[in-house]
């Protein structure tokens, strides 16, 4: 193991990885994704579980990790306001990055607050530990267990009044972060230092300048995945108006919807496709991502069989968002060979690493009609 001058760190494999994923800190979180496969199951094969299959033991021995991660999370992932949560690792002193990276929450460079500060909070990982509090008040049930701390600690965040007054933006009528943020900030390259009356032959790189002083306030001018974490972790309740807008929003051109999938930042917001640094070119500020379009369809399905009144609506939208996904995939896959890590919002082109049968093999779920 060496490191390079270059911020980046070569593994035992010779395989270059910036040096930010390398180091793991106790304090710092990822997505609990494991709860969806938990709640798969649950949600379809609870019944043979409970008929003496042997895979009820294989519950019963993970059920005291699943407990230990859920307190690890619950504990380290707080906020300073009951009731939220924030990503820990974001790097507050920076001024490199347009806006700093929030590489746990597994969005990257997705748009936050501008300025990290104890005051965030992050509507995202709420609906996670939401979530996860679910599956495992429905394990703890399962399995015969008290599972009332679980299942209160779901009550309690999935709470839609809880919920809409510490993320609903008024006044971009979003879920959205709340966070010490201003929209008012560029990269510039600063004058170079000029060495012996000579000009040197390195520009320095470019650095985040702040044109506007920031305010703790809703991130609201951007809109995006994490705007739909209380829809697509079907937190919402089938009868709220804030689903309606959701629904209505997903089909605005302007915001996520293409012809190949939902892209993951909308096209009026502020940061959208723009570089993090002059070196990082933008990843979760455009593309098309399979996991979320995946969570997206499975959420309209699920939305689509609750009685209230956009249980059409959704039906309409399940069919055109999965057809939309499927068939980009397929026309990529037919064209280059291969399943590719992420999609141009503008073209359906797949770009990033490739082969990639990671989470974007989901669309053989999505064929399958599996969520």
């Amino acid at each position: 193991m060496f490191k390079a001058t270059a911020c980046l760190t070569i593994d035992l494999l010779g395989i270059w990885v910036p040096e930010e994923f390398v180091t793991q800190r106790n304090s710092n979180a990822n997505p609990p994704t494991f709860f969806l496969t938990l709640q798969f199951i649950l949600r379809n094969f609870a019944n043979s579980l409970m008929d003496g299959d042997d895979r009820l033991g294989t519950l019963e021995r993970l059920y005291p990790r699943l407990q230990a991660w859920f307190d690890w999370f619950n504990t380290t992932q707080i906020g300073e306001e009951s009731g939220t949560y924030r990503w820990r690792g974001r790097d507050g002193t920076t001024n490199r990055e347009l806006n700093p990276k929030t590489l746990t929450s597994g969005l990257d460079d997705y748009p936050r607050a501008s300025h990290p500060n104890i005051d965030e909070r992050h509507v995202d990982l709420r609906c996670w530990i939401a979530m996860a509090a679910s599956a495992l008040s429905e394990i703890a049930q399962l399995l015969n267990r008290n599972g009332n701390r679980y299942n209160n600690t779901f009550l309690y965040l999935s709470d839609n009044d809880f919920l809409d007054n510490l993320h609903w933006s008024p006044k971009s009528e979003s879920y959205s972060d709340f966070g010490l943020h201003t929209d008012g900030v560029v990269l510039k390259r600063p004058p170079a230092p000029k060495t012996h009356g000579h000009h040197p032959q390195h520009k320095p790189d470019m650095i985040r300048v702040v044109t506007k002083a920031p305010e703790l306030k809703f991130v609201d001018t951007t809109f995006g995945y994490v705007s739909l974490f209380p829809f697509l972790l079907q937190l919402l309740n089938p009868y709220s108006p804030k689903l309606g807008k959701i629904l209505k929003d997903l089909q605005r051109p302007e915001f996520l919807w293409t012809e190949y999938g939902l892209r993951s930042l909308g096209k009026s917001s502020p940061l959208y496709m723009k570089r993090n640094t002059e070196h990082d070119p933008p990843y979760w500020r455009g593309p098309i991502w399979i996991n979320m379009n995946y969570m997206a369809v499975r959420a309209l399905d699920f939305y689509s069989h609750q009685d209230g009144p956009y249980r059409a609506e959704a039906g309409k939208l399940y069919a055109k968002l999965r057809h939309n996904v499927i068939t980009n995939i397929h026309r990529e896959y037919r064209r280059t060979g291969y399943v590719w890590e992420q999609y141009n919002d503008k073209t359906g082109e797949g770009q990033g690493s490739r082969p990639f049968t990671g989470w974007s093999a989901l669309v053989v779920l999505l064929m399958a009609e599996l969520y």
